[in-house]
Formats: C-alpha cells, sequence, structure tokens
C-alpha cells in the first residue's frame, strides 16, 4: 500500500476513534453536560431581554437578576398553579389503561369471547372439584413455614428515593439557572477574550468580531423564536382546549408547547394523549376527533408557516439531516436528547457556516 493511502487509513481511523470516544464521553456525562447545554440556551433566549434593558439604562447586573428572578418566581408559580391539574392527569392513568383495554378487547371479535368463556367455565369447574376433594379428604396437621422476605416493597425507601430524585432535579435546575445568570452577567467578556486571542492584526480582528456577531445574533433569533412560538401555542392550544370543555386544559397547553420543540413526534404525542383524554371524559370518539385535530391544526399553522419559515431563515436544514439528528440525540440521552437536539444541531450548523 502507497504511503499516502496508509496516511488516509490512519487518519480515518483516527477520526472514527474520536468521534466513538466523543459520543461515549456525551453518554457518559450525561446529566453535567445537559445541564451546561440548558443553562447556555437559557442564556441565549433571555440574552435579548436583558439587552433591551440595558439599552433603557438598566445595569446589565440588575437586569440579569431581574430576568433571572422573575423567570424562577414565574416557573414556581406556574407549577403550585398546576400541580393539580397534573395531579388528575396522573391519578386517571390506571383508569385510562384500564378502559383502552376494555375498549380493545371488546373489538376482537366472537372467537376470542367463546375461548374465554370455556376457559372461565373450566375454571369454575376445576375449582368445584378441589373445594369437594377438600371436602370429603381427612384433615391432615400442616406445618406452617414461616419466610421473610428481604426484598419486599418498603414504601419509605420508594418515598426516600422518589424525593431523592426531586431533590435532585431541583439541585440541577438551580445549577442552569445559576450558570445562565453568570452567562447574562458576562455579557460579551468571552467575545473580548477571543478576539485578543487572534493576534495584534486589526484585520484578523474585525473579521473575529463579526463572526462571532453573526453567530450569536443568529442563535438568540433561534432560541428567541423558539420560546415566542411555544409560548403561542401553549396560550392557543390553552384557549382551544377552554372553549372545547376539556378538563385539565392548562397542564396540557403547557405539556404541548414544550413537545413543539421536538419536530414530527411532539404534535403527534400532543393531539394522541389529548384525543385519549377526550376520549375518558366525554365518552365520544367524535370530541377525542375534534380534540386531536384542532391540536394538530394549531401545531401545523405556527409550526409550519412561522417555525419553518424562521428556522429557514436562520438556518437553512435539511428535513433528513433533522429527522437523523432527532434520532441521534433520542438514541444518545433520551427524552432530553429529544428536546435538545434541534437547537443544539442548529448552533453546530450555524458555528459551522461562519
Amino acid at each position: 500500500m502507497p504511503a499516502k493511502d496508509l496516511i488516509q487509513v490512519k487518519n480515518l481511523a483516527m477520526v472514527i476513534l474520536t468521534t466513538i470516544a466523543v459520543i461515549y464521553a456525551l453518554d457518559w456525562a450525561q446529566s453535567f453536560v445537559i445541564t451546561i447545554i440548558l443553562g447556555v440556551l437559557l442564556a441565549y433566549t433571555l440574552n435579548p431581554v436583558v439587552k433591551w434593558l440595558e439599552y433603557i439604562k438598566i445595569p446589565r447586573v440588575i437586569g440579569s437578576s431581574l430576568v433571572i428572578g422573575l423567570l424562577i418566581i414565574s416557573v414556581g408559580f406556574a407549577g403550585f398553579a398546576l400541580r393539580g391539574q397534573v395531579q388528575s392527569i396522573i391519578g386517571k392513568l390506571p383508569e385510562v389503561s384500564k378502559k383502552l383495554t376494555t375498549a380493545f378487547a371488546s373489538k376482537r371479535g366472537d372467537p376470542i369471547t367463546n375461548i374465554q368463556k370455556v376457559q372461565i367455565a373450566a375454571n369454575q369447574v376445576e375449582s368445584a372439584t378441589d373445594s369437594v376433594a377438600n371436602a370429603v379428604a381427612p384433615k391432615k396437621s400442616q406445618k406452617v413455614y414461616v419466610v421473610m422476605d428481604e426484598n419486599k416493597f418498603k414504601l419509605g425507601d420508594f418515598l426516600w428515593r422518589g424525593s431523592l430524585g426531586i431533590f435532585g432535579f431541583i439541585g440541577e435546575a438551580i445549577t442552569m439557572a445559576f450558570l445562565a445568570y453568570f452567562l447574562l452577567l458576562s455579557g460579551d467578556t468571552f467575545k473580548r477574550k477571543l478576539v485578543r486571542l487572534t493576534g495584534p492584526s486589526l484585520s484578523r480582528k474585525k473579521i473575529t468580531v463579526n463572526i462571532l456577531e453573526d453567530i450569536n445574533e443568529s442563535i438568540q433569533r433561534y432560541m428567541f423564536m423558539l420560546l415566542i412560538t411555544n409560548v403561542m401555542i401553549g396560550l392557543a392550544m390553552w384557549v382551544t382546549f377552554r372553549m372545547l370543555g376539556l378538563e385539565n386544559a392548562g397542564a396540557w397547553a403547557v405539556a404541548a408547547g414544550f413537545l413543539h420543540v421536538v419536530p414530527y413526534f411532539g404534535p403527534v404525542v400532543t393531539a394522541g394523549a389529548t384525543g385519549i383524554a377526550a376520549y375518558m371524559q366525554f365518552e365520544s370518539i367524535g370530541m377525542a376527533m375534534l380534540v386531536a385535530g384542532s391540536t394538530m391544526l394549531i401545531a401545523t399553522i405556527i409550526g409550519v408557516f412561522l417555525t419553518t419559515w424562521m428556522t429557514g431563515r436562520i438556518a437553512k436544514m435539511n428535513s433528513a439531516a433533522v429527522f437523523i439528528s432527532l434520532l441521534f440525540f433520542t438514541w444518545l440521552w433520551g427524552v432530553w436528547g429529544m428536546l435538545l437536539g434541534i437547537p443544539i444541531i442548529v448552533i453546530i450548523k450555524v458555528a459551522c457556516v461562519h
């Protein structure tokens, strides 16, 4: 093999090994990386508001503190206000499962029903013969053995593990908020440091400043657009669900706003979940179809005509690349990957273009 081809093979092998190592590191440090990414995305989303406050002569320290403080208060108030609706939805899950199982079982046809009848009759005959045999047979002294099950369910341990999970989530949320606050507070510090690294050449500094400004503005526009469209979808869903009389409209609207971040799958999951909730409440397929159809209509109007247009202007993304990226990050990080995959890809695309 020529030396040139050998070098190319070695370079390809190094690229493959490096890619595998990076993927493994992202999986291994999942909680840390996700917290950092959420903090950075939150800072990019809120930075236009802080800039506007700075424009009207409010210092950046006070503006950043106000924005983060109002965000924490808003999230806490929303969680407190919606806790009853969320508990109601969770409490109805066993009933939903039972009704859906009954509905599917009733549509399986007569042959299965007859087999079930035969099985029930056989079980009754068997239980009757066992009871007769026990009545005729002489009673014998029985030994009772007591078995101590060390692996039995303990409510205290379950609640303790659940509380640890809640405390861990709260700790990560606080860490994310502090990171976003410090990033907002720093302002253009990182940009100035990168400009210094380019050297003494004035032309290089100008090029670096222009590139960094373009990247920052593109990412900020995308994140702010994502925030506005999700809020619009949540409000539209809430008004629609209230008009249709769907219970727990606020919780379903918040879920629809979050799931809209996920292209393709998010609106479908929202439509399916709200359709099932409507069927359970009204016991009418027509109402279920109306609620699910309204959900898909709102998601399509805002998603196709606004989100897609803005995303195409900010980062011209191929649909196949978006879908593959979504599958990859979902496989890597699960639900968090599904929510964060597209913003991460948009940021990488914008940075690579510049």
